[in-house]
């Protein structure tokens, strides 16, 4: 018998995954109380500024990907399609 469920089609994994990054983000901001920051910039001193500006980051490129998906996106038989002959012009 073909079994062709994967890892994630269980919700139960993907909740495990989901949880998993929270604590990760947390970990993240918890650790920035215990290390002495050098900062460059006025910014990067601030708390949890880099958790925050990696979060944020993501989440743009997500959603400039959405925004750029609707000018290259190409029908589903783009590469299906049967070639033209030149003759046809």
């Amino acid at each position: 018998m073909n079994d062709d469920r994967r890892c994630l089609d269980e919700p139960r994994n993907v909740t495990r995954i989901v949880y998993g990054l929270a604590a990760l983000c947390v970990l993240a901001i918890v650790a920035d109380v215990f290390y002495r920051k050098k900062p460059h910039f006025g910014v990067d001193g601030w708390f949890a500024f880099y958790p925050l500006y990696g979060f944020v980051g993501s989440v743009g490129l997500v959603l400039t990907a959405k925004w750029l998906r609707r000018f290259l996106k190409r029908d589903e038989d783009y590469y299906d399609r049967p070639e033209r002959d030149e003759d046809d012009d």
